[in-house]
């Protein structure tokens, strides 16, 4: 096997230095579809097709509330640049995580992104397969999560898309892109 390995090891570094992911299927010229999210409980619908329509929009999706990289890095990086982006003419800031309306509204709390940054529950990831962005996190978050990214949506139109690679990294996707 040791011959095996050192033989073969150029090819395998080679081989290892390419990653290849699905393209995201959501692209840019797409419309948003019309699905239904919700706003800190069961009871406030928002039709994210609606919430675009005519507006500059700016969405970004996360694996889980309250996960290390959502709660440390990704959804405090657009709190903390809010201001900072809507003075480029955006309307709104939205964060789609797969959980639900009660969780989101307490994370958000957590978060102080009250006012900054919208927090919907797409609770059956409906959204998230809409936009293929589905990622099966079963085995560590016990179901289907949406992949990371983030997208600026002009007048229900998706205008740019980040996808990270693997869907759930912080790269790409992060606030200051």
């Amino acid at each position: 096997m040791q011959i095996f390995r050192q033989t073969f090891k150029p090819f395998n570094t080679f081989y290892r230095s390419f990653h290849v992911s699905k393209m995201a299927p959501v692209a840019v010229g797409d419309k948003m579809p019309s699905v239904e999210l919700f706003e800190n409980n069961p009871g406030t619908k928002v039709n994210i097709s609606e919430l675009c329509a005519g507006k500059k929009v700016v969405i970004f999706g996360v694996p889980g509330a309250f996960t290390p990289g959502c709660s440390k890095t990704h959804l405090p990086g657009y709190v903390s640049r809010a201001e900072e982006i809507k003075g480029k003419g955006i309307d709104e800031i939205v964060c789609v995580s797969v959980n639900d309306p009660f969780v989101m509204e307490a994370w958000g709390q957590n978060q102080n992104a009250d006012n900054k940054v919208r927090m919907l529950a797409d609770t059956c990831a409906e959204l998230t397969k809409a936009l293929e962005l589905d990622l099966d996190l079963s085995a560590v978050l016990g179901s289907v999560r949406c992949k990371r990214f983030s997208m600026l949506v002009e007048d229900g139109t998706v205008a740019k898309l980040n996808v990270e690679p693997d869907g759930t990294g912080l790269t790409c996707s992060l606030a200051e892109n």
